[in-house]
């Protein structure tokens, strides 16, 4: 009998050991961190990535990213997710995943780049923008990338549905401890690798004609600094808070409703303005550095915000 207790004891002090440390691994992944989203500059300079096109469920993503980390484990890694799928099937859900060979003006070592492409990569660049909206992720453990995507993604989604923002497509960036989420609210066409751009266009159910809409589904079109203003934006009405898919990234399209009366017409344009005037008292505190004065700031953005409602 003394014997049966004693080996209880131990086993609930293992049990109670084991939860203690299972505990202090999921917060020290991240559990607890707190998440601030922001819009602004974006956190790296133009990009040369080498990468892999793929279509199929995004959790399965992890595989390409196993693959370019073994080419080169001392480079950071990035993902590009073109559909929220939460619309489209898993096995129709583009991406495109790889590792960044170069910033900025640095040019990417031809033989790092040749390396890559012998293993069937290849390679793009993606612009710098001046406007993104973005939030950042301990990367501490493997647990960190599941924890971020349930942490992160919910708040962006209700960030931008609540400002009224066009955000597409998302990008998470994976270097120095840290995992940066992003997605350009200007060019966004610029970041729609030649695979995708060559696709037809998908119109997922629930999204408006193009003729209703007045522009691009995958937003390919979107190249102007100022196309956050002009992209149609979705109406309050609809639920700001869907549920997360299992997947290593969400794309959130925001569309506006169509009205059929000229009224609703006006209101959106006003709306429109008021988000990007918003938008534009955020922006304007990480952009002080430029030397650009606050009232040609601001001058220049209510000159974007009338350009947009032509």
């Amino acid at each position: 009998m003394s014997d049966f207790v004693v080996w209880s004891v131990i086993g609930f002090f293992l049990l109670a050991l084991l939860l203690v440390t299972l505990a202090v691994y999921v917060v020290y992944s991240g559990l607890l961190t707190e998440v601030h989203i922001s819009t602004g500059s974006s956190p790296v300079r133009s990009i040369t990535v080498a990468y892999k096109y793929r279509e199929g469920p995004y959790q399965e993503s992890g595989l390409l990213f196993a693959e370019s980390c073994r080419i080169a484990p001392e480079l950071p890694t990035v993902g590009v997710y073109y559909d929220d799928p939460n619309k489209v099937p898993g096995p129709k859900c583009r991406s495109a995943v790889g590792s960044i060979l170069s910033e900025g003006d640095q040019r990417p070592s031809t033989e790092l780049q040749e390396r890559y492409e012998k293993f069937g990569f290849r390679i793009f660049t993606f612009p710098e923008v001046t406007h993104v909206v973005s939030s950042c992720f301990p990367y501490r453990t493997r647990l960190s990338i599941i924890l971020g995507v349930y942490r992160v993604y919910p708040q962006l989604n209700f960030y931008i549905k609540d400002r009224q923002l066009c955000a597409h497509p998302f990008l998470e960036i994976y270097r120095s401890r840290l995992i940066y989420y992003m997605s350009p609210l200007a060019r966004q066409g610029d970041f729609y690798v030649p695979e995708v751009q060559k696709a037809p266009k998908r119109q997922q159910e629930g999204e408006e004609s193009e003729e209703d809409k007045g522009t691009d589904i995958t937003g390919a079109d979107s190249h102007s600094e100022c196309s956050s203003v002009s992209c149609l934006l979705q109406s309050h009405s609809r639920d700001t808070s869907p549920a997360l898919s299992h997947s290593p990234s969400v794309l959130y399209h925001q569309r506006r409703d169509s009205d059929s009366d000229s009224g609703s017409r006006r209101s959106r344009r006003s709306s429109s303005a008021s988000s990007f005037e918003e938008l534009q008292l955020e922006t304007e505190k990480g952009v002080t550095s430029n030397g650009l004065e606050d009232a040609k700031i601001s001058s220049q953005h209510r000159g974007l915000v009338a350009e947009g409602e032509e």
